[in-house]
């Protein structure tokens, strides 16, 4: 399409579901949106496996993570129920709980060490023997030795829910612009927009980094004033059966090392993800299809029967400190929705709500205060 002429509220640079939600959550506040991306939900959006499982993932210390993440999580029905009616399509959400499995004694420690945490912060979590476990699951290996029933954790088709958000920013009269923007324009101190390949810009009164490891590649920008988010790679594997295999999101631990696995109504199975600190190299590896297999293998033994489909690559964007970026940069204008690692699918709904929020003028609200630009900013350590 061609870039308007007219100058926006907002800009956001990035269309995966997290500069998605902003546009759509901003577009309901009143404001004008444009949205910039060649290639939009291509990147980690039309990878993602899609576990919703901020009580599974939790490790010591992440306590203002866990609450982002519970509070992501239930506002999911309320913004699963608007999105569908309002786009007519199905994201695929599920509310089914995720089984957390152990393959051996160690990796059962590990699950215990876990429960014991989380029920210290009033999470619920069942504790389940193997037998138990394969009464959920019946392919469950003979030698998983016990797991964990998160029950309020749960699933959703990422790819539909960003054709869902693509359709929803364009029926809330948000626009699209499918090109690269190359540098941030900024004018006396202060972010005033885009510009894109081939020469053109968009002036805007509020610029959103929402590009996911490529915020820091955008030219024009003061030195520190964007943190550094690193890509992270993970390599994923799509299977299909005809007959039932899985029912639920099932997370195992072989060996200290994480697999997480998760059905499809359609009958696919996502398997993933390796995590590989390797730049912005996306090159599939025989290594790492192996490694994906042969974990799942020792957790449901009738997986290497099922029909390989689709093996996918992406880079997920890791902030220094692991947690997202939300709200105002030091800058003037300039907004930051990045950072989200391995969550950005869980934090949707929430960040969109935060999102919108400081867009509109508001201020950030109190669940995102342990997630602001600033807590990286070297003038405000000084």
């Amino acid at each position: 399409m061609l870039v308007p002429e007219s100058r926006r509220d907002v800009v956001i640079i990035g269309a995966g579901v997290i500069g998605l939600v902003t546009a759509w959550r901003a577009l309901q506040r009143g404001l004008t949106v444009t949205l910039v991306d060649p290639e939009p939900g291509s990147k980690a959006s039309h990878v993602a496996a899609g576990m919703l499982a901020p009580v599974s993932e939790i490790t010591y210390g992440e306590e203002p993570m866990l609450r982002l993440g519970l509070a992501s999580l239930d506002r999911y029905p309320a913004f699963v129920a608007e999105l569908e009616e309002v786009t007519g399509q199905d994201t695929g959400y599920r509310a089914d709980g995720l089984l957390h499995v152990a393959f051996d004694g160690g990796d059962l420690a590990s699950l215990d060490d876990l429960r014991r945490f989380q029920e210290s912060l009033g999470v619920r979590a069942e504790a389940l023997t193997g037998r138990e476990c394969r009464t959920l699951e019946p392919m469950l290996a003979p030698s998983v030795r016990g797991g964990l029933l998160a029950p309020d954790d749960g699933s959703i088709d990422p790819r539909r829910l960003t054709a869902a958000l693509l359709t929803a920013v364009d029926r809330a009269g948000g626009e699209l612009v499918r090109l690269r923007a190359t540098d941030v324009i900024v004018e006396r101190d202060t972010a005033v927009g885009v510009r894109l390949a081939g020469g053109g810009e968009i002036r805007a009164d509020r610029v959103v980094l929402a590009a996911g490891p490529w915020i820091g590649d955008l030219g024009g920008l003061p030195p520190d004033i964007v943190p550094p988010v690193r890509p992270v790679k993970g390599q994923v594997l799509r299977l299909k059966t005809t007959v039932p295999f899985l029912t639920r999101a099932t997370w195992g631990l072989v060996r200290g090392s994480s697999i997480y696995l998760v059905p499809r109504a359609n009958g696919e199975i996502v398997v993933g993800a390796t995590q590989e600190e390797l730049g912005y190299d996306t090159r599939i590896t025989a290594g790492g299809i192996w490694e994906l297999l042969r974990d799942a293998r020792e957790v449901l033994p009738g997986i290497t029967e099922l029909e390989f489909i689709e093996v996918n690559a992406s880079l997920r964007p890791r902030s220094p400190d692991d947690v997202p970026i939300l709200g105002a940069a030091a800058l003037p204008g300039l907004f930051l929705a990045a950072g989200h690692f391995r969550d950005g699918v869980l934090l949707t709904p929430v960040t969109g709500d935060v999102m919108a929020e400081v867009l509109a003028g508001g201020a950030l609200p109190a669940l995102a205060e342990a997630f602001t630009p600033d807590r990286f900013d070297k003038r405000a350590r000084a």
